[in-house]
This record gives structure tokens, C-alpha cells and sequence, in this order.
């Protein structure tokens, strides 16, 4: 992915709640057609048997859409998720996950993505989403 002007870490910080910020998301790549974040590993995002909660990879997957719909309109932008679907695959422990989000398609009101989360390289989790644009 190619970078693009938008700057990732200010439309978290000017348009995010505490505590999605809480979450640590790291912009890794952000480009026209997507964007990667990583969700760091912390104990307190662990449910109990010491798995990654699976409430904290949806916010992470639905985060990551909003910055690549951003990226691909070149400035933040006033929208909602109108759908998230996600599938855990298999549980992550003590370990980072990137969170991919690629555009399947971007229109004047309505973005769609496809978001694969990794760790190791094996994929953990694999979301859909429909945003609708309001701005």
C-alpha cells in the first residue's frame, strides 16, 4: 500500500473514544485501498482462560476500516457501521495481531471491507463491514 496524507495517528487521537485509544492501535500502512493496524498484546484485554477478548478485535477490525475509508477520501469523515461480521478462528495469546482492512468498495455513501486479523502470520479472525458515509 502506498502512503497517503492523511496521518492515522491524529484521527484516532481527534475522533475516537477513550477507550477504543485504550486499545494501543498502532498504525503499521495506510493506503488508498486499505490500511493495517496493530493491536498490541495486553493482559487486560484477556478474557478469562487468557485469550484475547474477541470485543477487543472488533473494535480494532471497525477502527481499521474507519482509517482506510479515510485514507481512501483523503480526510477523515463523519460515518457509521451499518455491519459488522466477524469470525474467530482460532484463540490469540501473548501475541500482536495486525489487523488488515482492504476496501472491496468505496461509494459516495456506502464504503465496504474485508478485514483479516493475524498473528504469526495465521489468521485469527476474518470481519466484513459496511460503513455508511454521512459527510
Amino acid at each position: 500500500m502506498s502512503g497517503v496524507t492523511v496521518k492515522p495517528d491524529e484521527i484516532l487521537r481527534d475522533n475516537f473514544a477513550p477507550w477504543v485509544l485504550e486499545l494501543g492501535l498502532v498504525p503499521e500502512e495506510v493506503g488508498e485501498d486499505g490500511a493495517v493496524l496493530r493491536l498490541p498484546w495486553s493482559d487486560r484485554l484477556a478474557r478469562e482462560g487468557g485469550a484475547l477478548s474477541g470485543q477487543a478485535l472488533m473494535a480494532a477490525a471497525d477502527t481499521a476500516v474507519v482509517i482506510a475509508v479515510s485514507a481512501a477520501k483523503g480526510a477523515f469523515v463523519p460515518m457509521t457501521t451499518v455491519q459488522l461480521s466477524t469470525s474467530f478462528q482460532r484463540p490469540v495469546v501473548g501475541r500482536d495481531v495486525l489487523v488488515r482492512a482492504r476496501l472491496t468498495k468505496l461509494g459516495r455513501t456506502l464504503a465496504f471491507a474485508e478485514i483479516d486479523m493475524t498473528a504469526d502470520s495465521k489468521i485469527v479472525a476474518h470481519a466484513t463491514a459496511v460503513y455508511a458515509i454521512i459527510g
